[in-house]
């Protein structure tokens, strides 16, 4: 682990302010001091507010936004799998996944053991969900006993033994930014692609991944909700990942939808070992496996068929190995909502449109998501789906069922489903595509 500090000229938080402002561009030396001093507090809160929003409003080129993202990552503690070696002593190349996130994305629980079967170290740093989008790590702890907190030690020894880790990043990474989303996050200057992309590129970065794989989501479930911005934010992150030496590729994927047949904790869980016992939903299936080629190409195994090592179980294998060395126990029963209520169809007809945003509401509101970082989630709270977007349904007949502990909570969830489901008559097909493009 190494880490450096800045140690340049100092400039005025004013005239940074200013440049941006009058659609100027920022030198290195000056964004390597911005981020350092606000790192730091020497920049005050509403200065680096105005400063992300001259950058929304006004853009970053591309040295700009490279600049940007190697302050971010210089503002804390890098990590080097480099010397890392499986129990044979043989080399690991290191391989990693993010999503931009999206409503019932579980993909990276059956995907990082899918991409250890054949030899790849997968370091998956994950966080928890705030919002409608749902966290890694609160599916994961749905699993009694299952800790996400890992030292450095611990992991590194967790990839050489077992080969796939999902656990919380450490607070010595990429400081930074942790201190700029927040800012962002009161701020309305989320959305800026240059603050996204260097947020999500100088994580990434300074994980030490060789090669890393991008899902872009796009749709209403996603921070994206147009193509063209999807695709701006995954040529710039791309761009980002390869200038700093991590072979990086994209995917724009569909998320107008929700990914699978459920939305929340334990019951996404469920779901993904149903994945890796060769099962579960289609598209939770085809985007594991084309992300699982993705990324061992990208780390330099060719020949990999990941479909086939769903269906044999050893991917089910590398999934056990990982939770019972964080403390899980792969058998144990997961929990479950002590209250459920189903809504039903409408209407005869197809299917033909489930807004993603409309159910990540609706499993946030029944508990599964948390609108304060603080806030404490249902383990067996979100929403079940019986049918997706292409499927026949009867008036009456079971569309989705509500899970959670508190039923006061229902109403609000379904008040959040009012406009989800639209049906058309027979012979109608969905619109979609699960993915859309690749960016490399």
């Amino acid at each position: 682990m190494s880490s450096k500090r800045y140690d340049g000229p100092s400039f005025d938080a004013v005239d940074i302010i200013g440049i941006k402002r009058d659609k100027g561009t920022l030198s290195g030396e000056q964004i390597r001091w911005t981020i350092d001093a606000y790192t730091r507090g020497a920049i005050a809160e509403e200065q680096m507010a105005a400063l992300n929003m001259a950058i929304l409003l006004n853009g970053m080129n591309r040295a700009e936004i490279a600049q940007w993202t190697a302050a971010m990552i210089a503002s804390g503690d890098t990590l080097d799998f480099s010397g890392l070696r499986n129990a044979a002593g043989a080399s690991m190349p290191t391989t990693d996944k993010h999503s931009t996130g999206g409503v019932g994305d579980k993909i990276t629980l059956p995907l990082a053991p899918l991409v250890a079967v054949f030899g790849a170290a997968v370091p998956q740093l994950s966080g928890r969900g705030l919002g409608h989008t749902g966290g890694t790590l609160d599916k994961l702890e749905a699993i009694p006993g299952w800790r996400a907190n890992l030292s450095n030690e611990q992991m590194m020894r967790q990839l050489s033994e077992v080969g796939a880790v999902i656990c919380a990043a450490g607070a010595g990474l990429a400081p930074a930014d942790k201190k700029l989303y927040a800012l962002r996050d009161v701020t309305g200057t989320v959305e800026a692609i240059p603050l996204i992309a260097s947020s999500i590129m100088s994580k990434k970065i300074a994980e030490g991944t060789g090669a890393l794989v991008l899902d872009v989501k796009v749709g209403s479930g996603a921070f994206m909700k147009s193509v063209d911005m999807a695709r701006e934010l995954a040529e710039t992150m791309v761009a980002l990942g390869k200038d700093a030496g991590v072979n990086t590729v994209a995917l724009l994927t569909d998320m107008s939808t929700p990914l699978g047949l459920s939305a929340g904790n334990a019951i996404e869980v469920q779901e993904s070992v149903e994945v890796l016992a060769g099962g579960g939903p289609p598209d939770v299936v085809e985007l594991s496996v084309k992300l699982a080629q993705e990324m061992l190409e990208a780390s330099g195994i060719r020949g990999a068929d990941p479909a086939a090592a769903l269906k044999d179980g050893r991917a089910m294998d590398v999934w056990r190995r990982m939770i019972a060395a964080q403390g899980g126990d792969p058998d144990v029963a997961l929990p479950v909502a002590r209250e459920s209520e189903v809504v039903y169809a409408p209407a005869d007809g197809v299917l033909v449109g489930l807004d993603a945003l409309s159910v990540g509401v609706a499993a946030w509101r029944l508990g599964a998501g948390r609108a304060r970082k603080e806030d404490v989630v249902q383990a067996g709270a979100g929403v079940r789906l019986h049918a997706k977007p292409g499927a026949l349904v009867r008036a009456g007949e079971p569309l989705m069922t509500l899970l959670t502990d508190t039923p006061e909570k229902f109403d609000r969830a379904k008040e959040a489903l009012a406009d989800a489901v639209t049906i058309a008559p027979v012979g109608s097909r969905p619109a979609s595509k699960l993915i859309i493009d690749r960016i490399s």
